[in-house]
């Protein structure tokens, strides 16, 4: 038999043993196949002894003779590696590993006792993790599933890479992905891009760890040679050292704000941890409720631009450049709207 059938009337056998009375059109849907499929290989799994019994009527379907249970739950390699993305169906199938993870989630909530299979049934049916950010379309990720594999097996890719200041050829040896908001982004030890004019480094190249997004690589093939991973290198605690470098030097400004009740709940939407901190340090309220706080912000130009998206909710009282910045930008807006009168 086929490795691929095979496989498939495993998972069929642990649906019926899991979920019980099932339709063959609700089969058909979770192995991904025709309905003539699921009835071909129900016939398979009677004829290899397994006790498939079907029930006809609008309240039929499969299930498996009472008592009947099989220990045939082993997990492949690929399985196993795939169940930590267990909740996150999105993020598996970008990788290639829908299908897998499919599979592992069976195999385990088959080898659970009677109660904590129950309970892990009532997880999935009360809680759901979506982690993409709201109303933003994902990023599109066609080499997501090559880079993976080279992740997996520390393989060299030769990449193109979209910059800001345009494309670079680099050769790059991918330690990890992370998936933050819904975006992907690469992990990995790389030099110099190749066509840069910028003198060469006495370092190593591979000493030099980045972060890529996933979605600004145009190009992506295997250079043919494997390398060694760094010892000691931790992916989570790169993840976090890196995000606070970049935070700090992003916001390496302060404002300081009036906010109206309303903007004392839009500052952390708008602003994330850093509104939430600078409510946390705010003064007391005044009669009208209004509040001041410091918020750390990016360059001038970035902030006039964030902290008008707070509307009249918020008063910038320093320092002086930034209040005088926002000031002409609201007048520059006023003026334009009162021209289209």
């Amino acid at each position: 038999m086929p490795p691929v059938r095979a496989d498939r009337l495993l998972s069929l056998l642990l649906l019926l043993q899991n979920r019980g009375l099932m339709t063959a059109p609700e089969l058909a849907a979770e192995l991904e196949v025709s309905v003539r499929t699921v009835y071909r290989d129900v016939e398979a799994l009677g004829a290899a002894g397994v006790p498939v019994r079907g029930e006809r009527g609008p309240e039929g379907g499969y299930r498996l003779m009472e008592g009947y249970r099989t220990r045939l739950t082993g997990l492949t390699d690929a399985e196993a590696g795939s169940l930590f993305l267990a909740g996150l169906p999105g993020p598996a199938g970008d990788l290639g590993l829908g299908a897998v993870l499919a599979s592992a989630q069976l195999k385990v909530e088959a080898a659970l006792p009677g109660a904590l299979a129950e309970q892990a049934r009532r997880v999935r049916e009360r809680f759901h993790l979506d982690a993409p950010a709201w109303f933003r379309d994902a990023d599109p990720v066609p080499h997501l599933e090559r880079i993976a594999g080279a992740v997996w097996e520390r393989r060299v890719l030769r990449t193109r890479y979209r910059r800001w200041r345009g494309e670079v050829h680099r050769e790059v040896r991918p330690l990890g992905l992370v998936l933050k908001g819904g975006i992907w982004y690469l992990v990995a030890l790389a030099g110099a891009p190749e066509n840069s004019e910028a003198p060469k480094s006495s370092e190593s190249s591979e000493s030099i760890v980045r972060t890529y997004r996933v979605s600004r690589f145009q190009a992506v093939e295997e250079a043919g040679e494997v390398f060694t991973r760094p010892a000691g290198f931790a992916l989570a605690a790169y993840w976090a050292e890196s995000s606070r470098r970049l935070e700090g030097a992003l916001r390496q400004g302060t404002a300081r704000l009036r906010l109206s009740p309303r903007g004392q709940k839009l500052l952390p939407m708008q602003f994330g941890a850093a509104g939430v901190r600078a409510l946390r340090d705010a003064g007391p309220p005044d009669g009208a409720g209004r509040v001041e706080v410091e918020l750390s912000v990016e360059s001038e130009a970035v902030a006039v631009g964030d902290l008008l998206r707070l509307g009249t909710e918020a008063e910038v009282l320093g320092p002086p450049g930034l209040r005088q910045a926002v000031a002409e930008a609201v007048a520059v807006l006023a003026e334009r709207y009162a021209a289209g009168r």
